[in-house]
């Protein structure tokens, strides 16, 4: 555990543990008032179960961190299997939250498989990507993982969650973009998934019907949100309201008055906007700032890798990351639809939570592996 504890990557670890405290000090200012006037339950309600989420969090990390990237890679395969048949089984049993199907209720708890399989796919993928290094060079074996996730992309589509299908072929796309595949492969891969995806749009506008759902077309009508505050623009033109009330220094801690059923639920997607009325565009900033040094973090540790394994288990972190930030924000600052996609470290939510948890332990079992093998090589 000493050495373990010695090649963990001091920064990403500081930055993190930082990151996720504010974020629960900020999911308390956000849903104390909704939590009692709203849900009817305590003002901390959504406090103490966050604290529970970080602290379940923990303890799996500190379980993870002990094994090796390569031990991940073994376990990958079962929880990939027992995940998609998760995904399988709530679109035959799953009831309808938030007009989708993406949670098993357990009453006291919501878990969402569709959260944790972006994490178990990228460790997937680089389990694969490693065991197969030598033989990419056959369509077989180098386009094998992409029909498996294609196939897990369709499950996540139909629940419907399209925030979270184009973050996971995103993350896909990337990975099989990054590893070391023939050029020739790649090119005929992305030449033929074009083709066919200029075909079935083709094919559907011919048709005159389309493969969203009502819900999803309707938040594609996402500019001059404040032209429709009664409707579809609620959200994203009172999160304009609180950001322009912060102002640079922010109206204080626990002061917002967005959070006042203006907003619903603040606390999950839209707490930068909450954070942005409480404590101003400063802090704002700084928190983008510590996001770009998180992946800064992240993408240095995968550089330092020999491995195939380590590099892709970095990058995929970091698109992972990246990607949840950045539609967030976007969706947010109204540059594209609202996809109900959370905020790292910020947002409140079980399953987030524990697989951004998850995912950061990777990358500092990576690093530790990376210093153990200098030491070893110095020796």
């Amino acid at each position: 555990m000493r050495k373990i504890i010695k090649y963990i990557d001091k920064p990403l670890l500081i930055i993190s543990v930082l990151l996720f405290v504010f974020g629960l000090i900020m999911v308390f200012s956000a849903s104390n008032v909704t939590a009692y006037m709203s849900h009817e339950v305590s003002p901390y309600n959504y406090f103490i179960k966050q604290g529970i989420f970080l602290f379940l969090g923990l303890l799996l990390s500190l379980v993870m961190i002990r094994f090796t990237t390569k031990a991940y890679g073994m376990f990958s395969w079962g929880l990939l299997i027992i995940t998609t048949i998760s995904l399988v089984v709530l679109l035959m049993i799953g009831q309808s939250k938030n007009q989708a199907i993406s949670w098993y209720d357990l009453g006291f708890v919501s878990i969402q498989p569709s959260e944790f399989i972006k994490v178990i796919v990228i460790v997937w993928l680089a389990n694969y990507y490693e065991k197969n290094r030598k033989k990419l060079n056959h369509y077989s074996k180098s386009l094998f993982p992409l029909f498996v996730c294609g196939v897990i992309a369709l499950l996540i589509f139909l629940q419907p969650d399209l925030g979270t299908t184009l973050i996971f072929m995103a993350i896909v796309g990337v990975i099989f973009l990054s590893v070391p595949i023939s050029k020739e492969i790649k090119r005929k891969t992305i030449f033929s998934l074009v083709g066919l995806v200029v075909f079935v749009a083709v094919a559907i506008v011919g048709s005159g019907k389309t493969l969203l759902f009502e819900r999803q077309l309707q938040r594609f009508d996402f500019t001059r949100p404040c032209d429709k505050l009664l409707s579809t623009g609620n959200q994203v033109c009172n999160g304009y309201i609180a950001i322009n009330n912060g102002g640079l220094t922010g109206v204080g801690l626990g002061n917002s008055t967005q959070k006042y059923l203006y907003l619903p639920e603040p606390y999950t997607d839209f707490i930068f906007a909450i954070i942005v009325e409480e404590l101003g565009v400063l802090v704002g900033i700084a928190i983008l700032i510590l996001y770009m040094v998180v992946l800064y973090r992240i993408l240095v540790i995968g550089k330092n890798s020999n491995t195939n394994r380590g590099v892709i288990m970095c990058y995929g972190v970091a698109i992972y990351i990246f990607l949840h930030i950045a539609v967030n924000l976007m969706g947010l600052f109204g540059l594209m639809p609202m996809t109900g996609v959370p905020l790292p470290f910020m947002s409140y939510g079980g399953s987030f939570t524990i697989c951004l948890i998850a995912a950061l332990t990777i990358v500092q079992r990576v690093s530790v592996e990376n210093g153990l093998r200098h030491e070893k090589g110095v020796k």
